[in-house]
């Protein structure tokens, strides 16, 4: 590290603590009880190999001061959730796993599985193994609990037409959408379906025997088959949550199953005595930390957003104990005890767990294995067919989709390890370039891309966005042509950024400065990479193209007709996607949308002969794209 402090300049006291790269990204963040004794152990000689692979690739440290331990904590987990640090243990795909979540925000709410980041008023049940078990979980508990799974936009076009789906008609949907039931019954349908999904489903089954009882003695007997069926249904329903405790008690089990470079970790989450949500996942441990500490760091990535229950049972006690559990008591708002289960059906239920875990981590070590080392192959490979001076660990890819020079899209698409990074991808209308020139396009995008990333180098590093990070290769869509404008760019901008291009037609390799292309072999890695990446470009830049295309589509064929504004061409668009399937509409149905008259005017317009002439493309052109 090049600038390392002085150990008198850092204070003797709690804080959190940032190692950052040249560019200014986080690579590190940590806590300590004293900020010097801990930041002084990272210059000594005698450093992990991992450790030291950190410590050479970071050019400066800072550190914040905190009051106290807890709250050095508790900055820690927030800068590692903000920053997310490339040497910090974190769960892999931690955002992928399915919840069965019930939105309580909205006016009627709804039931649907989601992933990703949570939302604000919904409530979360899960995670659990895979979504064809929560769906079909789902499909039960809905003969008992009729409350509706649509989507918004499905739910306003029911609503608008006064006509339900299907689901209602067999008894999967209460109907709120066409005022079937009253706000009173559908809340009491979303908290029963709540409370089954949280483990306390007993005492509506036995409701439903008590009813079935009472319907049959008073000879109603259609109403005691049904609710003989939602009972039956019900008991399935409950057979899939297994009974973990005699006690109706809640807590979490963690177990773990590790080797020095990674980890698996199952979580079951038991309420009222059942295993209602099941976790397994791999952990990359870029730090090497004994079980104590990544059981602390595996408690931070687990309950950084999720509210921990009354117990948590973890296989060993983490490093600082009572200070984890005051952090858990802090998430909660209340007690939360920490331990470790020595005996009984906890323990069993433990030793359950670290078999998951096992055989978790035993198939993913095969599947790592062959990942890994095929990945740094076409690196590698690639590598050696371009001539680069180190592997090319981010490539950046850029594509220019048209037609006629209309609605002129270009895509940024990011690959690091070898893996792409969505969530680094970026599109580009554009402006500047008039008609049909795709050296122009590729020369603009480049230049907002690259000059971007110059203008964000200078700035504080807390303040640099989005395009902070230079590419180790730049990849293009194309031959000669954009190469050289790829090329250009690069050094007016006076940057040093390998540049290639890829052609679809032979699938040669162009480089800058050399007539002939590279053709590379059909089995070789490197070209397989190179074809994964252009084709997620196009990808990405084409669905941006069609976007912007259906839009002015949509825009130009309604513009004319009197009575059709922004709202009511929204409203259109919403309710029949296309101009197609508008043309192909009636009026009868184009009045469920829009007034009667205006109707009539929208499908007069639409069935009107189209003109022909040089803005007309052919289909042709479009499959060609």
């Amino acid at each position: 590290m090049e600038s390392r402090p002085a150990a008198a300049e850092i204070p003797d006291g709690p804080g959190a603590y940032l190692f950052r790269d040249r560019y200014g990204a986080v690579l590190y963040a940590g806590k300590a009880k004293s900020l010097r004794k801990r930041l002084a152990s990272y210059f000594g000689r005698d450093l992990p190999a991992r450790t030291r692979a950190m410590v050479d690739a970071a050019e400066s440290v800072e550190w914040i001061v905190t009051d106290g331990e807890a709250a050095a904590l508790m900055m820690e987990y927030n800068l590692i959730k903000e920053h997310r640090p490339r040497f910090n243990i974190r769960l892999r795909d931690d955002k992928s796993y399915p919840y069965l979540a019930i939105t309580r925000g909205e006016e009627w709410p709804r039931a649907t599985v989601m992933r990703g980041r949570r939302r604000r008023d919904t409530q979360y049940f899960g995670p659990y193994a895979n979504a064809y078990a929560i769906r079909q979980t789902l499909d039960l508990l809905l003969r008992t609990f009729p409350v509706r799974t649509c989507t918004n936009a499905k739910f306003t076009r029911c609503r608008a037409e006064g006509r339900p789906c299907l689901l209602f008609h067999i008894e999967r949907c209460s109907g709120p959408c066409v005022g079937e039931v009253s706000a009173e019954d559908y809340a009491a349908h979303v908290d029963g379906l709540a409370r089954f999904l949280g483990g306390d489903g007993e005492p509506v089954l036995a409701s439903l025997r008590a009813g079935m009882e009472a319907a049959s003695e008073a000879l109603e007997y259609e109403r005691a088959a049904r609710l003989r069926d939602q009972a039956a249904a019900m008991e399935k329903a409950l057979t899939r949550q297994e009974v973990a405790t005699l006690h109706k008690e809640d807590f979490d089990l963690l177990a773990v199953e590790e080797d020095d470079l990674e980890a698996a970790l199952v979580v079951l989450t038991v309420r009222r005595g059942r295993v209602t949500g099941r976790l397994a996942t791999v952990v990359d441990k870029v730090e090497e930390v004994a079980t104590p500490a990544l059981v602390g760091r595996l408690l931070g990535e687990v309950y950084g957003e999720d509210t921990p229950p009354r117990e948590v049972l973890v296989p060993v006690l983490p490093e600082d104990a009572a200070l984890w559990q005051e952090w858990l008591g802090v998430r909660r708002g209340g007690k939360v005890v920490l331990r470790v289960p020595q005996r009984g059906a906890k323990r069993r239920l433990l030793g359950t767990a670290r078999a998951n875990a096992a055989e978790v981590f035993s198939r993913h070590r095969l599947q790592r294995h062959a990942d890994h080392n095929a990945r740094a192959r076409a690196l590698r490979s690639l590598q050696e067919a371009l001539g680069l001076p180190e592997p090319p660990l981010r490539i950046e890819c850029y594509d220019i989709s048209t037609i006629g020079g209309r609605d002129t899209v270009g895509s940024m698409v990011v690959m690091e390890d070898g893996l792409p990074r969505r969530n680094q991808y970026r599109r580009f209308r554009v402006r500047e370039v008039a008609g049909q020139d795709d050296f122009a396009a590729m020369e603009e995008v480049l230049r907002r891309r690259l000059g971007a990333y110059l203008r964000e180098r200078e700035q504080p590093v807390e303040d640099r966005g989005r395009f902070a990070y230079p590419p180790s290769l730049l990849l293009v869509d194309g031959g000669v042509g954009q190469v050289s404008r790829a090329v250009q760019v690069v050094e007016e901008l006076g940057l040093a950024i390998p540049v290639a291009g890829l052609a679809k037609r032979m699938e040669e390799v162009y480089l800058p400065g050399q007539a002939e292309p590279r053709r590379l072999g059909r089995g070789e890695e490197a070209l397989y990479l190179l074809q994964q990446v252009r084709d997620e470009a196009h990808r990405f830049a084409l669905d941006y193209h069609r976007k912007l295309r259906g839009r002015r589509m949509v825009g130009s064929a309604l513009d004319a007709v009197p009575g059709v504004g922004p709202a009511r061409r929204k409203a259109l668009l919403r309710r029949f996607g296309s101009v197609a399937k508008m043309r192909g509409a009636g009026v009868e149905e184009l009045s469920r949308v829009v007034p009667a008259n205006v109707a009539a005017a929208v499908h007069a317009a639409l069935r009107a002969p189209e003109p022909r002439g040089p803005e007309r493309q052919s289909g042709k052109a479009e499959e060609e794209e």
